[in-house]
């Protein structure tokens, strides 16, 4: 997700890993912004003519799947904060979609239910925060990444525990905006794992 000299503590998507192996950062930063975009678009309301479950099967293999090999990957080239990143919301998708297969359609209530995925989004907005903090010392569009995405659960976990569809709808929104962003940080990494003329800038660190 960024480039350090220190390959234990920072991530990579600027340069090709100490290991040999191909930077998995671009992949799951592509998983992550794919799925993110489904689910928010869903919550945006924006797929009215659609079942609004299309994020589902890539809860499991491309945003859960696909960003928990990137993250075993990542433990692979000694870099633990693409490592944890990545196997957390590997961790998250594919929670979250067997919730939504195995739990859900049990769900006493749409408020049980709803009050379910606000418990899931405020424990990982605790562990975002600080992902967040110390993405201060990756790059920009790493640092983007995370703090759009605290913002979408933060107004998603106010949303879902108060009830509000509105607020919901407007965390959809903002999660769209965070999968652009994923997005941009993955075609960053693409570039510069190219090598070629074409390289897409991903801004300095916060702290140095």
């Amino acid at each position: 997700m960024s480039v350090s000299e220190d390959r234990t503590v920072q991530p990579s998507t600027t340069t090709a890993p100490v290991s040999g192996i191909a930077d998995p950062a671009p992949l799951g930063l592509a998983a992550f912004a794919l799925t993110t975009f489904l689910l928010s678009a869903a919550n945006a309301g924006w797929m009215t003519k659609a079942t609004g479950s299309a994020w589902l099967g890539y809860a499991l293999a491309y945003g859960g799947f696909g960003q928990l090999l990137a993250g075993m990957w990542e433990f692979r080239n000694r870099n633990v904060f693409g490592a944890t990143a990545f196997s957390t919301y590997g961790g998250f998708w594919i929670g979250l979609g067997l919730w939504a297969l195995l739990v859900a359609p049990k769900a006493p209530s749409a408020g049980a239910a709803a009050h379910d995925i606000a418990w899931i989004l405020l424990a990982f907005a605790i562990f975002n925060t600080y992902m967040l903090i110390m993405s201060t010392q990756v790059n920009m569009a790493v640092f983007l990444v995370f703090l759009t995405l605290e913002l979408t659960e933060i107004i998603l976990f106010i949303g879902n525990f108060a009830g509000s569809s509105g607020t919901v709808k407007f965390g959809g929104y903002v999660g769209v905006v965070t999968a652009l962003v994923a997005w941009y940080a993955s075609a960053a990494g693409v570039s510069n794992g190219i090598a070629g003329k074409l390289r897409f800038p991903v801004g300095r660190p916060l702290i140095s």
